[in-house]
């Protein structure tokens, strides 16, 4: 009996040159945001992809639409490191093992940060995935201070500026970054500890809360 070949369409409805596209267009953006941040223009993203501009806007009709879809599994990953830190038994540890670990994705990918941080109007998906992410710092950040690891006036807003200065070290080529970022979470981990700590000037409003406004 001959082989009957299917001509049911894929689930994403996309003829195969058209996912083919999409899917170039995703990496260049993921190389070009990761190197530079989500303000490079469109256009630099389709000649890196080797498409036109019109193709890309085919597929993704809005910027935040494309910065959204790049950053949707580093995103989803982020989740997991904060769901992992807090199954961790040891709540200071569990903390410690998160601010490491996303510091260091910070490290490797320059825009991840910024897009975390961007209001995206319309873009549900993202912003839902992204109020888990907040929710599970939250959490991450109040049983390290119930376990009396975490300093008691620690803020989420610290979280942010931890980040900002991450942000300052990591400028140099991944290795170079990914020593830099190391070191200087190892430093403010030590700061973040309970013992011995010593009073703190008030916190800036650099908290997640901002993304809100």
């Amino acid at each position: 009996m001959p082989v009957q070949t299917s001509h049911k369409p894929p689930r994403d409805g996309l003829r195969a040159d058209a996912r083919e596209n999409r899917d170039r267009i995703l990496k260049a953006a993921r190389e070009a945001f990761a190197a530079q941040g989500i303000d490079v223009p469109v256009a630099s993203i389709a000649r890196r992809a080797g498409v036109g501009v019109a193709t890309l806007y085919r597929r993704f009709p809005t910027r935040d639409a494309l910065v959204t879809e790049a950053f949707a599994e580093e995103l989803g990953h982020c989740v997991s490191v904060l769901d992992e830190g807090l199954a961790d038994p040891d709540p200071w540890r569990g903390f410690c093992t998160v601010i490491e670990r996303v510091c260091l994705m910070q490290a490797l990918d320059r825009g991840f940060t910024q897009a975390f941080l961007t209001e995206f109007p319309g873009q549900a998906d993202f912003a839902r995935e992204r109020a888990r992410a907040e929710e599970g710092l939250a959490l991450l950040v109040r049983r390290a201070k119930d376990a009396g690891g975490l300093r008691q006036d620690f803020e989420p807003s610290d979280i942010t500026l931890l980040l900002l200065a991450n942000c300052g070290v990591t400028t140099g080529a991944d290795e170079e970054a990914a020593t830099a970022s190391r070191r200087l979470a190892a430093y403010l981990l030590h700061a973040f500890r309970a013992d011995g700590a010593a009073p703190l000037p008030p916190p800036a409003q650099l908290g997640l809360d901002r993304i809100h406004e």
